[in-house]
């Protein structure tokens, strides 16, 4: 009993090391290109290697991180040529996505969906920051990846979308992106409501070809970030 004690504290810790970087890669306080040094992350998350070793290979897996030759892992960082590919690909899953979702939708997640785009309308009045954005925009398209109910979908789209997200930090910078998005969402919602497969998955498409679009001319071409210093106040997120 008490070894299965041990590894359950074990297995939370990674998981909460996983959410703790993240989150921080996600919030861009782990800006692309940072080094994700095993020992210096322990050392300021104050936890073993073991669980920060597990995250960042997590981390590699979700599309977020990378593993550079003669530098270790780091950040995945921003490169127009690669998110233009991501994009195509992902433009077709997330449109298979959005048909299967709707084919499964029913009133309680119905109701997830709105009180997200309900949310996010709150969020582009107010003029929030990037942050704020970019969970929203996850989490519509994760609840419709959950609720089409194939997890192979998932599984090819987890990477995919995890390095697209990187970008998002971009492609916020113009003023009017959060409105197109919410818009391209309210779009993608109101087929599904009204059982149209056809009609979700075709929105789902363009609504991922429009960011594509706006990503291009949001991040220079040839442009790569240099690479950051972990922040101090990364210990604090533990």
């Amino acid at each position: 009993m008490e070894q299965d004690s041990t590894a359950e504290q074990r297995s939370l810790l990674a998981d909460q090391t996983y959410e703790t970087l993240k989150l921080a890669v996600l919030r861009n306080e782990l800006p692309p290109g940072t080094s994700l040094s095993v020992p210096e992350l322990a050392r300021q998350l104050k936890v073993s290697r073991s669980p920060v070793r597990e995250a960042v290979l997590r981390l590699i897996h979700d599309g977020l991180a990378t593993q550079a030759m003669y530098r270790g892992a780091e950040v995945s960082r921003v490169d127009v040529e690669d998110l233009r590919q991501l994009y195509v690909v992902r433009e077709a899953l997330e449109g298979v996505a959005a048909r299967l979702a709707t084919e499964h939708l029913d009133s309680s997640h119905l109701e997830v969906l709105k009180e997200i785009v309900a949310d996010h309308e709150v969020v582009v009045q107010a003029g929030a920051d990037n942050a704020a954005h970019i969970e929203l925009d996850m989490r519509f398209h994760r609840e419709i990846r959950d609720l089409a109910g194939n997890p192979h979908l998932s599984f090819a789209l987890e990477p995919i979308v995890g390095r697209s997200h990187i970008a998002l930090h971009s492609l916020w910078r113009s003023p009017e992106a959060p409105r197109l998005a919410l818009d391209e969402h309210r779009l993608i919602l109101d087929a599904m409501i009204a059982g149209d497969a056809d009609a979700a998955e075709a929105a789902a498409q363009r609504h991922v070809a429009r960011l594509r679009v706006r990503l291009a001319r949001a991040v220079p071409a040839g442009t790569e970030p240099v690479k950051h210093r972990l922040r101090p106040q990364l210990s604090h997120l533990a």
